[in-house]
């Protein structure tokens, strides 16, 4: 059900410098999947109905990827405020909550874009950012508080005093806007700076002066605020969703040997009591029944498994596999229809 409370701008203008490559940083993929169609579908899944991913750089090849989301395009990058206001004539006849977030912060989850928009609802704040408490905050904005836990300054790392490095509160970059508060200060902020950019973040004083209220959801799992910027940190990532895939099918009846040497992608189905063994990659499209014996060392591509398959050291690839098959061991079967014992 859509939630009509509230609607999303993804910004996914950037090109990504630090990852080394040819493609756009948002287009690399998680489980099979672009990194930005897993932000899509977290604020999808949150029941939010209007969706706008801010594109720029490689505009043509994003919009390919989700075909079914509005795109905005921001021709010139200048800044993630500059951003965010390629999207206010889209939501001129919008009143309610807007969430920001990044086509290059896959992990956030749907749970928590809906307790997001929640919280931001039941203070009746101007803003609400998402904040996550680290062990080591050097780097990022720190949030400073008030006596009654209301944010009181959101303040970088190179302006912060010796006592506010201190704070181990720091900002995500992620947030949800009174909509019309938002885009009236978006019209006062400046590029005053090196970068001469304008900065989303610096509409946060500006409600501050006005007397608004500036709420904070404190995350309880900090690694989903994890922004990929280069290939070690995407590999993190990759890592992380490998844990959720593996853990909702564990809980689910499935039994994965080794999850830390197992690659599962998104949106693949295994039936309960099939045991996966060490060194296995199943990939998107892939259907498994119910008591199959995967692996060790298989790939399976797009293909379907009846119940009671077994498949070692084998590749399968657009194939159908009948119930109770038993493929030889290293076997490599490539778009075979229907495979029977």
């Amino acid at each position: 059900m859509h939630d009509a409370r509230a609607a999303a701008v993804i910004l996914a203008a950037g090109q990504g410098t630090r990852m080394k490559s040819k493609r756009a940083k948002v287009l690399h993929k998680i489980a099979g999947q672009e990194m930005v169609r897993h932000v899509v579908r977290s604020v999808r899944e949150a029941g939010i109905g209007r969706i706008y991913v801010v594109v720029g750089h490689q505009a043509d090849e994003v919009r390919r990827v989700l075909q079914d989301v509005t795109c905005v395009e921001q021709a010139e990058q200048l800044g993630t405020g500059h951003a965010v206001e390629q999207c206010r004539s889209v939501l001129s006849d919008f009143s309610g909550p807007v969430l920001v977030t990044y086509g290059d912060t896959p992990l956030f989850t749907s749970e928590t874009f809906r307790a997001l928009v929640d919280a931001h609802v039941r203070e009746k704040a101007a803003a609400t950012v998402i904040t996550a408490i680290v062990d080591d905050p050097t780097g990022y904005g720190r949030i400073i508080r008030d006596g009654s836990g209301s944010v009181q300054a959101i303040v970088e790392h190179k302006d912060a005093t010796p006592s506010q490095r201190q704070i181990r509160e720091i900002n995500t970059g992620t947030y949800c806007f009174d909509n019309k508060m938002l885009f009236e200060c978006l019209n006062q902020i400046t590029a005053d700076n090196a970068q001469s950019e304008y900065y989303l973040p610096d509409v946060i004083p500006l409600m501050l002066r006005a007397g608004r209220k500036v709420a904070a959801y404190v995350l309880s799992d900090a690694s989903e605020s994890l922004g990929i910027n280069d290939r070690v940190q995407l590999a993190q990532a990759e890592r992380i969703m490998q844990g959720r895939i593996c853990r909702e099918l564990m809980l689910s009846g499935v039994t994965i040997i080794d999850p830390d040497s197992t690659y599962i992608e998104l949106g693949c189905q295994i039936g309960r009591d099939t045991v996966i063994y060490p060194h296995t990659i199943i990939q998107e499209g892939t259907v498994i029944g119910e008591d199959c014996i995967i692996g060790p060392c298989c790939r399976l591509a797009n293909s379907r498994l009846g119940s009671g398959v077994v498949v070692e050291y084998s590749v399968v690839v657009s194939s159908i596999i009948g119930d109770k098959v038993r493929i030889d061991p290293h076997s490599y079967l490539n778009n075979c229809k229907r495979v029977e014992g």
